[in-house]
């Protein structure tokens, strides 16, 4: 139910509900495709579909779901479509709770599923990742990897995601792995040893890495395969042999100082990466140190990723420094570490040269108000083309909120706004509102929750979002609003509720509620108003 209302939400308002456009439709899909594939009380239960199985599902899904909508709408063609939008919206939700019940097709009769046989989808795509995660037999490889063997195939990008192959099975898969090295230009190894022992595990690396060894790729990902520095090793003639890659993605791979250090020294410095992610690893600072040597060797990077690896103040600001030669950067993800202040302002210094940036992701890395004034100073003369801006749990006070609203304000491409799990309280909060109540017409999500906000910085943010075209989600719960402030934005949003995020985590008295917060989430507009009028935002010409 809520995918169909979040993707009519994207519809300008109109009398007529219904048709939806094809555009809306398709996003129905993409959003059901994606509930489909996230992990639920059910899916644990019944199991997680792939994204393959869920896509071909989520077209199904809501084709019956549109016919049926149709139909009742073709008997009352002089209505204004919301009782079809209704149905349509009822039997989508109905329809996935039955797939998600059903849970992934499973082979019957020993007939392997669409998904195990055929392996490779119409084009240059072989893909063997759909289905549930198992290990794979030696029958199994023979059979999946037979359309590789054809003369004159035209492959020329392989995922074999989501198996875990053993020793034997690899043996399988390693001449026909070489036979076809010469086409490939993108290659996909995640999630390949799963539940391996590490001698077999780190023997079936090297037999992949032998066999493509040499290979031209422009793609690479090696992700969840606990690979540590000896698993890096293991893929060392593969890395060490790649002269032309531009995406290389190491996630959740145990990514240790030592590991670091070895992927630094396998793979070569061509300055051609684009593409370079590393998330959830173990990396620390002199780790970082290691990675910031590759990051400072490769100019022409547009996304890297940094997050969740442990990283303190020293590894920070030496990435810091390292991406002042990054000068194309459009995406910079370096969410949960511990860079602390120091490595905010080291930030900031390089920030200013990054005019094609569009998405920046600072949250949780212990700022502080310091750090937050450097960055968002930073930004405010840079990246024109913002459209994520996350600074989350920062312990960001309303000390900074006017170098924050000063940032936000010239960001008129702004999409999403995340400033969850700080201390900016009412006066950040009005600040803030004031920043982008005008303009700022693709803004479609803003995020204040667990800021200690009262009632006036709660409706002063309600107004300055509700009109806005578009616009999906306003969360500012686990804040401190008065049972009278909570009626008010509900009021707010009385046209669009859907718009407004749930309120349940909300304390109405507040940790720290005393006579000088009652009076200033008392209903006085003139006192407010007299407030509003000392704040100025201003814009950049």
């Amino acid at each position: 139910m809520d995918s169909i209302k979040q993707a009519f939400q994207h519809r300008p308002l109109s009398v007529k509900l219904w048709p939806p456009s094809q555009s809306t439709r398709l996003m129905l899909v993409e959003r059901m495709t994606k509930n489909l594939t996230t992990p639920s009380i059910i899916s644990r239960k019944y199991g997680l579909l792939s994204k393959e199985e869920a896509e071909e599902d989520a077209k199904e899904i809501e084709e019956q779901a549109f016919t049926a909508a149709n139909q009742h709408f073709e008997k009352e063609p002089d209505g204004d479509g919301s009782s079809a939008v209704q149905i349509y919206a009822k039997e989508s939700s109905k329809l996935m709770l039955e797939v998600l019940k059903r849970g992934p097709r499973v082979k019957e009769d020993g007939e392997a599923t669409t998904a195990d046989k055929t392996a490779a989808i119409p084009g240059n795509v072989f893909d063997i990742s759909g289905g549930r995660r198992a290990f794979i037999s030696v029958d199994e490889a023979e059979n999946l990897l037979k359309p590789l063997k054809d003369p004159g195939n035209s492959y020329t990008k392989i995922c074999f995601s989501n198996r875990s192959f053993g020793f034997d099975a690899a043996a399988v898969a390693e001449p026909i792995l070489l036979s076809i090295k010469d086409q490939l230009t993108e290659v996909d190894l995640s999630d390949v040893v799963a539940g391996r022992s590490e001698s077999e595990a780190l023997e079936v690396m090297k037999l992949f890495s032998s066999a493509l060894e040499g290979s031209n790729l422009r793609y690479l990902n090696l992700s969840n395969n606990a690979l540590g520095e000896k698993g890096v090793r293991a893929f060392g003639a593969l890395l060490k042999s790649q002269n032309n890659l531009e995406e290389l993605y190491l996630i959740n791979d145990g990514i240790s100082e030592e590991a670091a250090r070895a992927v630094c020294e396998l793979v070569p410095s061509t300055g051609k990466l684009k593409v370079l992610r590393f998330h959830n690893n173990m990396t620390g600072d002199e780790g970082a140190i290691a990675i910031a040597e590759i990051v400072k060797k490769s100019a022409v990077l547009e996304d890297f990723q940094c997050s969740s690896t442990r990283i303190g103040s020293e590894g920070g600001v030496a990435l810091a420094q390292a991406l002042g030669t990054c000068r194309l950067l459009r995406k910079l993800d370096l969410r949960d570490n511990m860079f602390g202040a120091e490595a905010g302002i080291a930030l900031g210094k390089v920030l200013v040269a990054f005019a094609d940036l569009t998405e920046i992701y600072l949250s949780y890395l212990n700022l502080e108000d310091e750090g937050a004034e450097a960055l968002a100073g930073a930004l405010k003369e840079s990246a024109p083309s913002l459209e994520v801006l996350e600074m989350a749990g920062n312990d960001i006070t309303a000390k900074s909120a006017s170098s924050l609203a000063a940032c936000i304000a010239a960001k008129q491409f702004l999409t999403k706004l995340n400033l969850a799990e700080n201390e900016l309280k009412d006066e950040g909060a009005i600040v803030i509102a004031r920043a982008i109540e005008a303009g700022h017409g693709q803004l479609n999500e803003v995020d204040l929750s667990i800021n200690a906000i009262r009632r006036a910085g709660a409706r002063l943010l309600s107004q300055a979002v509700v009109q806005k075209p578009g616009f999906k989600l306003l969360n500012i719960n686990g804040n401190f609003i008065s049972d009278e402030g909570i009626d008010e934005v509900k009021d707010i949003f009385k046209n669009l509720p859907d718009v407004l995020g749930p309120l349940d985590e909300n304390d109405p008295e507040g940790e720290d509620f005393d006579e000088e917060a009652k009076e200033e989430d008392a209903d006085n507009e003139d006192e407010l108003e007299s407030k509003l009028k000392g704040l100025e935002i201003k814009h950049d010409e």
